[in-house]
């Protein structure tokens, strides 16, 4: 069993950083691919990014590239979400997402979900 607690989340101006942490509990996270999928209301969770198992491959949509970084911290059992040159278009709830695979996530076969934090990017 994992539980998966994000933080970070916030206001922020357009323009601006933040960064969202996600704690793993278990013996088991380096076994795990590691996720971020954000949802506006009334739409479907998307994908942002993910990050592989060990660390060495990262995936990102195409609307984040070049603005967020995806990273994660084995010994704390930690990953991040660094998210800069936040547009008003990136607020919604962020949800941290465990995977019991070697590469990139996929939101069909996500083992195990964190609560959501907001992000919310004003004018």
């Amino acid at each position: 069993q994992v539980q998966l607690v994000e933080s970070g989340g916030g206001l922020v101006q357009a323009g601006g950083s933040l960064r969202l942490s996600c704690a793993a509990s278990g013996r088991t996270f380096s076994s795990y691919a590691m996720g971020w999928f954000r949802q506006v209301p009334g739409k479907g969770r998307d994908f942002v990014a993910s990050i592989s198992w060990s660390g060495g491959s990262t995936y990102y949509a195409d609307s984040v590239k070049g603005r967020f970084t995806i990273s994660r911290d084995s010994a704390k059992n930690t990953v991040y979400l660094q998210m800069n040159s936040l547009k008003i278009e990136d607020t919604a709830v962020y949800y941290c997402a465990a995977e019991r695979t070697m590469g990139r996530v996929v939101i069909e076969d996500i083992d195990y979900w964190g609560q959501g934090t907001q992000v919310t990017v004003s004018s």
